[in-house]
């Protein structure tokens, strides 16, 4: 996995230097220079999981990350996911990746995990999934809190990419390492609890032009408060069953 993962690694680096675009790296201490964590992140961004990719290597560790098994039907993408240890997740039957996050995990490794599963178009955190918490629990590792924060300015749902040379400023921010205690909604809440002040924090920090598409709701952006975002959710949830209804 390491050529690979650092082969991607510089042609990461290369990208974002051509864009103009600049990554803040905050609390990297946080991430554990040996043994396993979950490392779990908010997700706003088709791209936010190069960033989140490129922190683990700033510790000299590499993230395998849990994207969506979809995702394999891109052939750059699956080759991204082959050659980097990624654990593809098939969302109707997900026991086969999560057995394999835990062996991870109890093997010293880093995975990355999105609680929310998908984008959030509110740019607020979605209700979490339970499998970050009952892995982390499973393995006995911490979760590692992570917000990423700009990256959904160059390509988010609803909006059209943003990949020209946009010199669009990236803040990663890790929080300190919540243990491995309590009942699965325990650590979950527990965990909610850290990613949301970090998030608030590093929203208030970051520039928030009032009216901006990518700026949220709370802090006189426009877009969807998270009740919205929920109709917006369902709605394109019943349009890809009703898509996949007429194709069968």
């Amino acid at each position: 996995m390491e050529p690979a993962y650092r082969t991607l690694e510089i042609a990461a680096a290369i990208v974002t230097r051509a864009l103009g675009i600049t990554i803040t790296y905050q609390g990297l201490d946080n991430i554990p220079a040996r043994g396993g964590a979950v490392v779990a992140t908010n997700h706003t961004s088709y791209v936010d999981f190069l960033p989140v990719g490129m922190s683990g290597r700033k510790r000299r560790r590499s993230i395998r990350l849990m994207p969506k098994a979809e995702m394999q039907r891109v052939g750059i993408v699956n080759f991204v996911i082959k050659h980097t240890g990624a654990i593809p997740v098939d969302r109707q039957a997900g026991a086969a990746a999560y057995a394999e996050a835990v062996r991870a995990l109890r093997a010293g490794e880093l995975v990355g995990v999105y609680p929310e599963a998908t984008i959030s178009r509110s740019f607020e955190l979605k209700e979490f999934k339970s499998g970050s918490a009952r892995m982390a629990l499973e393995a006995q590792v911490p979760i590692i809190p992570m917000i990423v924060w700009g990256a959904h300015r160059i390509w988010t749902k609803d909006h059209p990419k943003r990949l020209g040379r946009n010199k669009i400023p990236i803040v990663v921010r890790i929080g300190k390492p919540v243990a491995p205690t309590g009942t699965p909604a325990e650590l979950d809440a527990a965990l909610r609890s850290a990613m949301t002040a970090i998030l608030h924090d590093v929203q208030e920090l970051y520039p928030h032009p009032q009216g901006a598409y990518w700026v949220p709701h709370r802090l006189g952006g426009s877009a969807p408060t998270p009740a919205e975002a929920i109709r917006l959710d369902e709605a394109e949830s019943a349009e890809r069953a009703r898509r996949a209804a007429r194709a069968t």
